[in-house]
């Protein structure tokens, strides 16, 4: 299934260069998120929204859980099929607030702040209402989001800078009053300039809560990380974990 109407933001051009050896891709940022998600799938199926290149899939399929994907770009997910592994994951192209595969799993996540990707609130909420629809009874939906940084913005600052190189910026510009964002990214090469905007809505911790009650599901876990560690007052991102109410 395909979802034409949705733009989609990760075009050729993002998933030729998305996969770096560094960063979100080394072994110590992808290890505790597969060791934390294989223990929640146990002997279960995994699906994953917004499977993309296979940062996590495919680690998680190698330790022997089967894994299926949604994703509404095909390149992102041609590039996970030219890896060793790829071709074994079933991947649905479509948007994950409506895209429907078969069967129920252990577990749905959603990794790396794209629930932010989603830039309304009533398709987040339809988000929280298709994990639950995918998920067994006494399943987990997982979701890896930061906390928007809305305290480092004085009065009248919009603009949080998040890269400053040589050649590249990007930053992050807010809305507050309608939970809106986007960030921002302008690249300099041989004297010619390029700008490439993607659009989010940031949501809050609390407000997730809620989508998950309204999904059928409530909160079971919320750290700062992966690993585990409390979250709180200065946590920067969180890790929430919620149930679907049994049958």
């Amino acid at each position: 299934m395909r979802d034409q109407a949705k733009p989609n933001h990760f075009d050729e051009d993002v998933a030729r260069d998305y996969d770096t050896p560094d960063g979100m891709f080394a072994p110590e940022k992808v290890d505790p998120v597969v060791d934390l998600l294989a223990g929640l799938a146990g002997e279960g199926r995994a699906l994953e929204f917004a499977i993309g290149t296979g940062r996590i899939a495919l680690p998680l399929a190698a330790r022997g859980v089967p894994v299926h994907g949604i994703d509404l770009s095909p390149a992102m997910v041609k590039r996970m099929r030219d890896k060793p592994g790829g071709d074994a994951i079933e991947v649905a192209i479509g948007d994950f607030t409506a895209t429907r595969v078969p069967g129920t799993f252990a577990v749905v996540y959603l990794v790396y702040n794209t629930i932010m990707n989603v830039t309304t609130q009533d398709e987040q909420v339809d988000c929280f209402v298709n994990a639950a629809a995918h998920l067994e009874p006494g399943g987990r939906f997982v979701v890896e989001v930061e906390v928007p940084e809305l305290r480092r913005l004085p009065k009248g600052q919009s603009m949080v800078p998040f890269h400053v190189g040589e050649g590249d910026w990007a930053f992050d510009l807010y809305e507050p009053a309608t939970q809106r964002s986007s960030s921002n990214y302008v690249k300099v090469a041989d004297g010619r300039g390029s700008f490439r905007s993607i659009p989010f809505r940031y949501v809050w911790p609390a407000e997730l809560d809620l989508m998950a009650r309204i999904a059928g599901m409530r909160l079971v876990d919320r750290w700062e990380d992966w690993d585990r560690s409390p979250f709180g007052d200065e946590s920067e991102k969180h890790v929430s974990v919620w149930e679907r109410a049994a049958d």
